[in-house]
C-alpha cells in the first residue's frame, strides 16, 4: 500500500487532469443512455407470459392492447369518430371498441348485453388501444390533446408516459434537497469549510463515470436511473471520511502533508477495503435475479462501489494534497457538542437492550413474511391525472383486467366448450372471441378478412376474457390460476396466456424464488467477508444477527401496519440495507477489538462507543436523509417505497448497532476472544 501511496502522490496532477477529463467525457456519455421504464421488459425470456408476447406479436401482428380511453356522455357515432381520429395518431394502433365485435348495424338492444356494456355504458365508450413502445410520452400527450380533460386515459403504456415525465425532475429536486443537506450534515461533523466539497467532489466524480459509463450497458431501468446514483452517494461517502479523518490525525503528529497522507492511506486501506468489499458482495448478489431489474441496478450498485474505491484511494489524496492548504486555512472550531459521555449510558441499559430485542426478532422475522406484496409499480395517488382517471373508469365500468388466450386453431367444439367453462369461472365478466362475437356455426371463411384477423391467425384462436379484478392481488392471481388451470385441462400446454394480470402472476412466481436466493447470497457473501476480515468465528454471527435484524424490524412494519409493499422496493432493500450498514457494525467491532486488547471488555465497549458513536451516527444520517428524500420526492410507488424502506432501515440499523451490538459483544466477550485468531485479549492482572 505504501508503494502504492507514493505512486499516486508523485502522479498527483496527471490524476486529478485524468479523472476530469473521465468525469467530462461521462457527463456527455449519461446524456446518451437510455432509460427503459417497462417492468415486463425485465421478466425473463422464458417466462410463460414473455413467450405469449412474442407469438402473440408473430401470429397477430399486434401487441397487447396497454391502453385504455373512456369518453363520457358520447353518442356511439361520436365513439365512432373519436376511434377514427385516435387511429390517425402516430404511434396508436390496434383501436378496438364495440364495432369490431358486434355489427352496430343491429340495434344495441339485440345484442349481447354483458359484451355491450364492457365497451358503451350509461352513454360512455370505453376503447382499447395500442400504445408503441419507446414513443408512451408523445403519444400520451396527442392523446390528451385530443380527449380533453373531461374524458379519462389509463394503461401501462401510461403508466410508463408518467414515470418518464417525472423522472428527471424528480431526479433533479431529489439532487437539489439531498446535496444541501449532506453538505450541512458534513460541515457539521468535520473541522473544516472546504472538507465536504472535497468529500463530494471525490464521490461525485465515481457517481459520473458509473452514470456515463452505462452506455455500454445499452440502457438502464427507471429504478436504477433513480436509486443507484443517490444510494453510491450515500454508501460510499463513508469511504471518503475515512481517509480524511485519517489525513486529519497524522497531520497534527508530522509537518510534511505527503508523509501524512501515505500513512493514512496506509492507516484507513482496511477498513475502505472492508467496508467496500462488504457492500460490493451484497450488492452482487442482486444479479443473480431472475427478475433482471434487479441484475440491472446490482450491476450499476457493484460498479459504483468499485468506482468509489478507486476514486477514495487513487483520486481523492491527489486532490487532497493539491487543496490541503486550503483544509488549513478553514478550519473551524466544532459546531456539534461532543458526546464523549454516551458509552456509560449505553451500558447501563444494556440488559434491557437485549432483551427487547429477542423479545420482537421472532415477531419481525414472520411478520415480515406475512407482508402483502405488490408486483406491479403500485397504485397511483388519487392527486395525479392518471390516478384520477383510473378511479373514473372504475367507477363507470367497474374493473377490467383483460386476459388474452392464444388457443391452438382447428376444433371450435373444444373452444365452444372452454369458453363455456371460462364464463362459469368467479369474477371473469364476459369472453370475447370468435364463438362467441360471431357464431361457430358460421364458417370464417364466409366473412370479411378484417373480422376473422381479429380472433384468427394462421395456427392460433384468440380468446379474451375480461375479470372485474384488480391487475394484481389475491383474487387476482386466483382467477389467473384458475384460468390457466381449466385451460390446460383442455390444451396441455399447447397454448398461450397474456395480460398485465398474467405478466404480474409470473413476476410474482419469478421473485418469490429470488428472495430466496438473493438473500442467501447476501448472507453468505458478507459472512465471508467478515470472516476473512476479522478472522474470527465468533464475530460475523455476531455482526450477522445484528444487521439482519434491523433488516427484520424494517420490513416487519409494512405488516404490522397492513400496507402493501411494492416487492421490487422489498427485495432491493433487503439486501441494500443489509449491505450497507453492515459498516456500522465494522467500524464499531474494529474499534472494539482494538481497544480490547489495552483494557477490560466494558471499558474497551464504553471508549468505542464514546469514539465511534458520532462518525456511525454521520452516516446513518446521510443514507437515512437518503432515503427520506427518495420517499419524499418521487412520486413513483418502487422508487418511494424503495426510499421510504432505505430511511428507515438505516435510523434502525444505527440504532440497533448503538445499543444492542455493545451489549451482545459484553456478553459474548469470552467467545469472542476464543474464537478470534490471535485476539490478544487483555486481562486484568496481567503485566
Amino acid at each position: 500500500m505504501r508503494d502504492m501511496a507514493e505512486l499516486i502522490i508523485k502522479s498527483k496532477k496527471s490524476i486529478v487532469v485524468i479523472f476530469t477529463m473521465l468525469t467530462v467525457l461521462s457527463t456527455i456519455a449519461l446524456f446518451f443512455v437510455s432509460v427503459n421504464y417497462n417492468m415486463n421488459d425485465y421478466i425473463p425470456e422464458h417466462s410463460p407470459s414473455t413467450r405469449a408476447i412474442d407469438v402473440m406479436e408473430e401470429e397477430f401482428n399486434q401487441s397487447l392492447t396497454n391502453s385504455h380511453v373512456m369518453l363520457k356522455n358520447v353518442s356511439v357515432q361520436e365513439a365512432l369518430a373519436y376511434k377514427d381520429r385516435l387511429a390517425e395518431i402516430d404511434g396508436v394502433s390496434d383501436v378496438v371498441w364495440l364495432d369490431k365485435i358486434i355489427d352496430l348495424k343491429i340495434p344495441l338492444e339485440m345484442a349481447d348485453r354483458d359484451v355491450v356494456e364492457s365497451y358503451y355504458l350509461d352513454n360512455h365508450a370505453l376503447l382499447s388501444l395500442t400504445i408503441r413502445e419507446g414513443d408512451e410520452v408523445a403519444v400520451t400527450d396527442a392523446i390528451y390533446a385530443l380527449i380533453g380533460e373531461e374524458n379519462a386515459l389509463t394503461g401501462a403504456a401510461v403508466e410508463t408516459a408518467v414515470s418518464q415525465k417525472m423522472s428527471f425532475s424528480e431526479s433533479l429536486n431529489a439532487a437539489l434537497l439531498l446535496v444541501p443537506v449532506i453538505i450541512i450534515i458534513l460541515i457539521l461533523s468535520t473541522r473544516s469549510w472546504i472538507e465536504p466539497i472535497l468529500f463530494l467532489t471525490a464521490i461525485g466524480v465515481s457517481v459520473i463515470i458509473n452514470l456515463g459509463t452505462n452506455i455500454f450497458l445499452g440502457n438502464i431501468s427507471f429504478v436504477t436511473q433513480s436509486v443507484s446514483p443517490v444510494l453510491q452517494l450515500a454508501v460510499s461517502l463513508d469511504y471518503a471520511v475515512f481517509l480524511l479523518h485519517s489525513f486529519a490525525y497524522f497531520r497534527l503528529k508530522m509537518e510534511n502533508p505527503e508523509e501524512a497522507m501515505k500513512l493514512a492511506m496506509k492507516k484507513s486501506y482496511p477498513a475502505i477495503a472492508a467496508s467496500a468489499a462488504t457492500t460490493f458482495f451484497g450488492f452482487l448478489a442482486l444479479t443473480f435475479m431472475q427478475f433482471e431489474i434487479g441484475a440491472d441496478l446490482g450491476i450499476n450498485l457493484v460498479k459504483g462501489i468499485l468506482l468509489s474505491f478507486i476514486s477514495v484511494m487513487v483520486f481523492l489524496p491527489a486532490l487532497t494534497l493539491l487543496c490541503y492548504k486550503w483544509i488549513d486555512k478553514t478550519q473551524h472550531r466544532p459546531l456539534l457538542p461532543s458526546i464523549k459521555s454516551i458509552g456509560k449510558k449505553v451500558i447501563s441499559v444494556r440488559v434491557i437492550s437485549l432483551f427487547v430485542v429477542f423479545l420482537i426478532i421472532v415477531p419481525s422475522f414472520l411478520a415480515q413474511k406475512e407482508t402483502t406484496f405488490v408486483y406491479g409499480i403500485g397504485e397511483q395517488p388519487e392527486t395525479t391525472r392518471l390516478g384520477s382517471d383510473m378511479i373514473a373508469i372504475d367507477q363507470v365500468f367497474g374493473r377490467s383486467t383483460p386476459i388474452v388466450l392464444l388457443v391452438p386453431k382447428g376444433d371450435v367444439a373444444k373452444e365452444v366448450q372452454l369458453e363455456q367453462d371460462l364464463l362459469k369461472v368467479d369474477r371473469v365478466k364476459s369472453v370475447i372471441s370468435y364463438n362467441q362475437s360471431v357464431s361457430p356455426a358460421i364458417p370464417p371463411e364466409f366473412l370479411h378478412e378484417t373480422i376473422r384477423e381479429q380472433f384468427h391467425s394462421e395456427n392460433y384462436s384468440q380468446i379474451i376474457l375480461y375479470t372485474n379484478t384488480k391487475t394484481e392481488g389475491e383474487i387476482a392471481f386466483q382467477v389467473v390460476e384458475t384460468v390457466l388451470d381449466i385451460t390446460t385441462s383442455y390444451y396441455g400446454d399447447e397454448y398461450y396466456a397474456l395480460g398485465e394480470s398474467v405478466s404480474l402472476y409470473d413476476m410474482k412466481k419469478i421473485v418469490l424464488k429470488d428472495n430466496t436466493v438473493v438473500n442467501t447470497l447476501t448472507v453468505l457473501a458478507i459472512g465471508i467477508v467478515l470472516l476473512i476480515t476479522f478472522k474470527s468465528i465468533s464475530i460475523p454471527i455476531i455482526l450477522l444477527l445484528t444487521i439482519q435484524s434491523a433488516v427484520w424490524f424494517n420490513l416487519a412494519i409494512p405488516y404490522l401496519t397492513d400496507t402493501s409493499l411494492v416487492f421490487i422496493g422489498y427485495l432491493v432493500v433487503s439486501t441494500v440495507q443489509f449491505a450497507a450498514t453492515v459498516d456500522y457494525a465494522i467500524l464499531f467491532t474494529e474499534d472494539y477489538l482494538q481497544n480490547r486488547k489495552e483494557m477490560t471488555a466494558r471499558q474497551a465497549i464504553q471508549r468505542t462507543l464514546d469514539e465511534k458513536t458520532f462518525s456511525i451516527s454521520i452516516s446513518a444520517v446521510i443514507l437515512s436523509s437518503v432515503g427520506f428524500i427518495l420517499w419524499f420526492t418521487s412520486t413513483n410507488p418502487i422508487v418511494s417505497a424503495i426510499g421510504l424502506l432505505i430511511g428507515r432501515g438505516a435510523m434502525l440499523a444505527f440504532i440497533v448497532v448503538l445499543f444492542f451490538l455493545p451489549a451482545i459483544l459484553l456478553v459474548c466477550d469470552k467467545v469472542v476472544g476464543t474464537t478470534t485468531l490471535r485476539s490478544n485479549f487483555y486481562k486484568e492482572g496481567r503485566s
